[in-house]
């Protein structure tokens, strides 16, 4: 009885076919801006689909929307030789991205491609772009100081393990070189550079100039300069971010570098823009402010015991604005921020941190009383030189008037100086602290 039910059965089964969903294509209907529309397609967003050039060959793109029938294609690359009814078909792509040791001193592109010529990668294994979630309760608190190897920022905005700090300037200020600078003297055993959206250019002076041999060997390079697609930008992050994640898995301590977080924001912006997101905030969509810190939350500490992620992100203020809305949002989801002023960089002052609009928020909790107590002395001083700078310009502040002021006006040379430092000249921690105690003495009015 149970042999005859069970054949049944397996007849019975026989009849039911496997549910697949089919592979359809489909075909390119018209090009809104940046935007590919096609229909018949059946694809999930993110899927992959390849679409027919006039030239015999193809271009990849990827789903990024969708309207009734209608599916929004945003191409990897440049989209001349299109025909209108091009043949658009859905292709298996894998979601996960190479990583290991094998891309130490390789650049890559935001699709993990090679850029240089150094041939195929050497991938331990592969991890998603997306980063896995962590339990904002399982991170190792912040409470060990990073040397980054600039006076002015060990000193009066001392960095610490596992923070995220942003370096904000308008263009030609300085946050590049800064950022080179901080590449080559930082300790950190593996460093992870995102070039995302800035000038092609740059590229190749960053890795000779900024890194150079010794530095690039311990070093993976993510390159998408500004003529690459907004998706490309958006992944090349995403690419930059995954990488220094697989590291810090591995128990490494690992320095973010990322030039810049302005040019992701506007990656995202001309995406949202192209499907039909409507702007809110000076142009910008909300799905760009819902980006920001999905993609900064990613860096920072692991569990205890395990590595961490120091990263620094280089933010835009377009018109030197420091009320931008990328500039505000970053700032408010960002452990602190370093400003670089026009007027200091306009004056030859390298690096031009202006130390009065910039802070450290994990300062307190990585260094000891005495040096907080020292920095908070330095920006006093420093701003009472500020705020009667116009007066002693023109020759018509008179000696004696205020005791602190001229305290201000006697260290003012020399703390110019120590806020002052060469490109290739590094400065550890315990000098940075050494020298401000030294510049600064007994202030009036202290005990």
């Amino acid at each position: 009885m149970h042999t005859d039910l069970a054949s049944r059965l397996n007849r019975f089964s026989e009849r039911i076919p496997e549910r697949v969903d089919p592979v359809v294509e489909g075909r390119l209907t018209r090009i809104v801006g940046l935007t590919l529309e096609a229909v018949g397609c059946n694809v999930a967003l993110g899927d992959h689909c390849e679409i027919d050039m006039a030239n015999g060959r193809h271009m990849e793109a990827e789903v990024v929307g969708f309207a009734d029938n209608r599916v929004f294609l945003m191409p990897l690359g440049p989209v001349e030789g299109i025909r209108p009814g091009a043949r658009v078909r859905p292709v298996q792509r894998s979601k996960e991205v190479p990583v290991g040791y094998g891309l130490l001193g390789r650049v890559l592109n935001g699709v993990g491609e090679p850029l240089d010529d150094k041939g195929p990668l050497q991938a331990d294994a592969k991890t998603g772009l997306e980063g896995q979630y962590i339990n904002p309760l399982s991170r190792n608190p912040i409470h060990e100081s990073l040397d980054v190897g600039i006076r002015a920022i060990n000193a009066l905005l001392t960095v610490g393990r596992g923070q995220r700090l942003g370096l904000f300037a308008g263009s030609g200020v300085g946050k590049s070189v800064l950022l080179g600078m901080m590449t080559r003297f930082t300790e950190a055993d593996i460093v992870v550079v995102g070039l995302v959206g800035e000038r092609g250019r740059e590229v190749k002076e960053f890795i000779d100039d900024c890194l150079g041999p010794a530095g690039l060997a311990r070093a993976v390079v993510i390159a998408s300069p500004a003529d690459d697609s907004p998706l490309m930008r958006l992944r090349s992050a995403m690419l930059t971010t995954s990488i220094a994640e697989y590291f810090r898995d591995q128990g490494k301590n690992v320095l973010l570098l990322m030039d810049s977080l302005t040019r992701y924001a506007q990656a995202q912006r001309e995406l949202a823009l192209a499907v039909g997101e409507p702007p809110a905030t000076k142009g910008y969509p909300p799905s760009v402010f819902a980006k920001l810190p999905q993609l900064v939350e990613r860096a920072g500490n692991a569990a205890a015991g395990e590595g961490s992620i120091t990263a620094f992100y280089t933010v835009l203020t377009e018109g030197d604005d420091q009320q931008d809305p990328v500039a505000d949002a970053a700032r408010a989801i960002l452990d602190g921020h370093i400003v670089l002023s026009r007027r200091l960089a306009e004056a030859g002052h390298y690096p031009a941190i202006d130390v009065e609009a910039s802070v450290s928020r994990v300062m307190p909790q990585v260094v000891n009383p005495e040096q907080m107590q020292l920095a908070q002395q330095f920006r006093q001083v420093y701003a009472n030189y500020q705020q009667s700078s116009d007066l002693i310009s023109v020759g018509a502040y008179v000696a004696g008037s205020n005791p602190e002021t001229d305290f201000a006006i006697q260290r003012m040379p020399v703390m110019k100086q120590f806020l002052q430092q060469g490109l290739n000249e590094a400065v550890d921690y315990q000098q940075s602290s050494s020298d401000l105690a030294t510049i600064l003495g007994p202030v009036p009015g202290q005990p």
